[in-house]
């Protein structure tokens, strides 16, 4: 059972993600029901640790507070690509050897990566970032799509408010659903949000930059409601449709199929956001033909629905 809880706080510490882990595992709230964990902040050797926010964090506590936490976590700090010191890593390789939960939140996924905690395993971190964590740890299989991993007691978040599904869903692990609603509700905060982190990443329809292929982007992207394909686009091109396929793709990086769904969800995200319109009327106008393909595709891609991607970027309007 979590009783035990650890968190390294490094130079540069985030003050929100330092606050929210506070908040979830460093209150006494025996009173209302819920787990109270023997909870404390360290940095390396004890000393106060500066914020991004221009404050010092005072702590009691050195890297050796970790030896007995049943959960290891590394708040995120400014930077985190040049890795933490060897001391930090050591200490996280050992939480995870003797069986501890090891917790990243956003970029402190790095010192992860950095001490070989995400070889061979799925993680993720902040949307922003997941390319480079990626290319720096490419053993680590990392999906930019959700806002938390658990792959064996190794758990990732991804941006800031997703510290809060984290540490939910590993108390939801450890004490139960029943309890994991409670602070949930105790917080303020949804139990489990929807979806994964897909639907925040900003994609506006981009300028079309290619050589061959520019007109025929320029005039499908203009009229998307249309019911263009793969054949249609190569006659606009007078090309061979797998000619135009092999072309299209080295110049831009996807197939025509998914550069066509790619470029209709970025109109329909616009839209949701920033029209009335209803999901039926979108999904025409961006050339999906009906709601339930529309649908489809944002479940496929976003891990989410057009009605609760609108709620989540668009004040309260009708569907």
């Amino acid at each position: 059972m979590l009783r035990n809880v650890a968190v390294i706080a490094l130079p540069d510490v985030a003050p929100f993600e330092l606050g929210v882990l506070c908040e979830l595992f460093g209150y006494d709230r025996s009173a209302e029901g819920l787990p109270t964990y023997d909870f404390a902040v360290c940095s390396i050797d004890g000393s106060p640790v500066p914020s991004r926010s221009g404050f010092d964090v005072a702590v009691k506590h050195d890297l050796s507070r970790t030896e007995a936490a049943d959960l290891v976590v590394v708040a995120p700090f400014d930077n985190p690509w040049y890795g933490p010191p060897e001391s930090v890593s050591a200490a996280l390789r050992a939480a995870h050897e003797r069986g501890a939960w090891v917790m990243s939140v956003c970029t402190s996924a790095f010192a992860l990566g950095a001490a070989g905690l995400l070889d061979g395993r799925r993680c993720t971190t902040h949307w922003l970032h997941t390319a480079r964590l990626a290319r720096q740890y490419p053993s680590a299989i990392v999906d930019p799509d959700v806002l938390y991993v658990q792959d064996g007691r190794i758990l990732t978040s991804a941006g800031t408010a997703a510290s809060i599904d984290a540490g939910l869903h590993l108390i939801r692990q450890e004490h139960g659903s029943a309890v994991a609603t409670m602070l949930a509700r105790r917080m303020v905060v949804p139990p489990h949000r929807e979806g994964g982190q897909a639907q925040y990443i900003e994609t506006p329809l981009k300028p079309v930059e290619c050589a061959t292929m520019q007109p025929v982007l320029t005039a499908v992207m203009e009229t998307l409601d249309r019911p263009h394909t793969v054949d249609t686009m190569a006659g606009m091109a007078h090309m061979a449709p797998r000619t135009f396929a092999r072309k299209f793709r080295e110049e831009t990086g996807a197939t025509p199929h998914d550069w066509l769904i790619s470029q209709r969800l970025l109109l329909a995200r616009r839209l949701l956001e920033d029209s009335d319109l209803g999901v039926d009327v979108i999904a025409d106008r961006a050339g999906f033909g009906s709601a339930a393909t529309l649908r489809h595709h944002f479940a496929q891609r976003l891990s989410t629905t057009p009605q609760a991607y609108r709620g989540t970027f668009r004040s309260s309007q009708p569907v």
